[in-house]
């Protein structure tokens, strides 16, 4: 053993064969009318990792995925981490354009993709990628070759964790693009083994963990993965979202956990089954991704108990920076709901001031995070990387402020503050305030051009089943604003809208928002 492997620690892989190693006819995997045992799980791995040894992809191949939700994902995940791969989701919903520029940023020599639905966009891919060498398709396919197909010719063996490096880049995955093109984040191995240990240390998983994934596998399930398998716990996954086949397995599993962002949460509490279905066996209700309204996390306290559990992070350093737990989702300290928790005391957390320099407490700052959580930069983005570790913290461009007791608050993204006649707006304390109002469902509040104040407020709603829009409500909600707030934090104008767009993460995407109303003009959008 050489000095330097003394002191490494266990890494995702190594996680990943000792959870699938601990059990064998348990159920790991739920889909549709599909039940993988652990041992299923394992072999399938094993005969994936082979698959892909044999296409010549190993310990540093970077290969992407696109698939709709189904079991071969789980194992896929599993394979390219055993493989030492490094894998690259792509957003089932997101553009042709938008998946070619991924495939070329991230440098990708393989597409793993779901054949029934995706050969036509792989086709497209490979013609707009020439670089893409490997085509492996989840089943026939007229573009690739078949994956399962080739997978199926080999024999499971024993699963062996590769020989791979805490340092060495396991994932590159790209941020939403908030401002300008999107950013290829280098997670290292010792990034994910470090989040999982403080999910261990830190969340609260039921003792029984049947856990519904209502989001893209390809995305979420890795982060969930060791964590459900060290609990001997199964995935039961959707695939695709609904209110009503939510409740639907919910009641059928006796689900105890899940994993939604604020948007699915506002859609179940809106939903008319909300009423009726039986929820009871649900312990904890993860959500994270975007900020929640207080006033709708108020009502799902109400409606299920205090179940829920916030995390909150970001992809340069993810998921576990602060932690709301359930206990502290207190309805009798309602200012509370706005808080994101607190921060963690795994990773060092400091609020810092333009110049760098620490803000006094109870000031807004600039959330920065130093520690093994700390991704190892953007790929091929020197500057980037360079302006996000000035000064030697990670800067997340978020806002934030600790009370009294140690929560932390987010006020807003560092670039979605309005200026507005010379005054800072933080849309998020408008949203909060907006949402508390019964007509509506959802908010996001943007800054658009104005001739006299340069930027003015401007709240998109959705309103909630069965209210209509009306011009009294707009003053409505312009009063309420300005009761609370202030005529300068006020919206200027209100537009009602069917949905706000959101990121392949399921965040509102402001971007997308404000360029509606700034084309035309000379400032940017991020």
């Amino acid at each position: 053993m050489t000095e330097s492997a003394l002191h490494h620690p266990p890494l995702m892989p190594h996680l990943l064969v000792e959870g699938l190693n601990r059990f064998d006819d348990e159920p790991c995997l739920f889909l549709g009318d599909k039940v993988a045992s652990y041992r299923e799980v394992r072999e399938s791995t094993s005969q994936m990792v082979q698959a892909l040894q044999a296409k010549g992809l190993g310990k540093g191949s970077r290969i992407a995925v696109i698939s709709a939700n189904r079991p071969e994902v789980l194992s896929n995940i599993a394979a390219m981490q055993l493989a030492g791969c490094i894998g690259t989701p792509l957003h089932p919903l997101g553009s042709l354009d938008d998946h070619a520029y991924v495939l070329e940023a991230a440098e990708i020599d393989a597409l793993v993709y779901d054949a029934s639905l995706f050969d036509e966009h792989a086709a497209q891919l490979k013609e707009k990628v020439p670089g893409l060498k490997h085509l492996l398709g989840f089943g026939p396919t007229k573009t690739g070759e078949d994956y399962l197909a080739l997978a199926a010719t080999f024999e499971p063996q024993p699963l062996v964790a590769p020989d791979v490096l805490p340092d060495e880049v396991s994932s590159v995955n790209f941020t939403g693009g908030t401002t300008g093109k999107p950013k290829g984040v280098m997670s290292t191995h010792r990034v994910t083994a470090y989040m999982t240990q403080i999910q261990m240390a830190e969340w609260e998983f039921p003792d029984e963990v049947r856990m519904l994934m209502a989001t893209p596998l390809s995305h979420a399930a890795a982060a969930f993965f060791i964590p459900v398998l060290q609990k001997g716990g199964a995935f039961y996954v959707m695939q695709g979202f609904s209110p009503d086949e939510f409740f639907d397995m919910v009641e059928q599993h006796r689900i105890t956990c899940t994993m939604l962002v604020p948007v699915m949460l506002y859609y179940l509490m809106d939903s008319p089954r909300a009423a009726t279905a039986d929820m009871s066996s649900m312990e904890t209700i993860f959500y994270g991704a975007s900020a929640m309204s207080p006033a709708r996390l108020r009502q799902g306290i109400e409606k299920w108990g205090q179940v829920f559990y916030q995390f909150f992070g970001q992809s340069e350093a993810p998921m576990v920076i602060a932690n709301l737990r359930r206990a502290d989702h207190d309805l009798e300290k309602p200012q509370r709901l706005s808080s994101c928790g607190r921060p963690t005391p795994w990773v060092h957390i400091a609020l810092l001031d333009p110049d760098g320099s620490p803000v006094a407490r109870g000031e807004p700052g600039e959330i920065c995070v130093r520690g093994p959580l700390v991704m190892k930069g953007y790929k091929d983005m020197p500057e980037q990387t360079a302006e996000a570790f000035a000064g030697d913290w990670l800067h997340t461009g978020d806002v934030g402020k600790l009370d009294e007791e140690g929560f932390l608050y987010i006020v807003d993204r560092t670039k979605d503050m309005i200026v507005t006649g010379g005054f800072n707006v933080f849309p998020r304390e408008v949203e909060d305030v907006l949402a508390t109002h019964e007509a509506v469902g959802q908010v996001a509040v943007v800054g658009v051009p104005d001739e006299q104040w340069g930027e003015a407020v401007k709240a998109v709603v959705v309103l909630r089943p069965g209210i209509a829009p009306a011009p009294a409500l707009v003053q409505e909600l312009q009063t309420l604003v300005k009761q609370a707030k202030g005529s300068v934090q006020a919206p200027k104008s209100v537009d009602f809208v069917d949905a706000i767009p959101t990121t392949p993460v399921g965040k509102p995407d402001k971007k997308a928002l404000r360029a509606r109303y700034w084309q035309g003009h000379e400032r940017g959008v991020g």
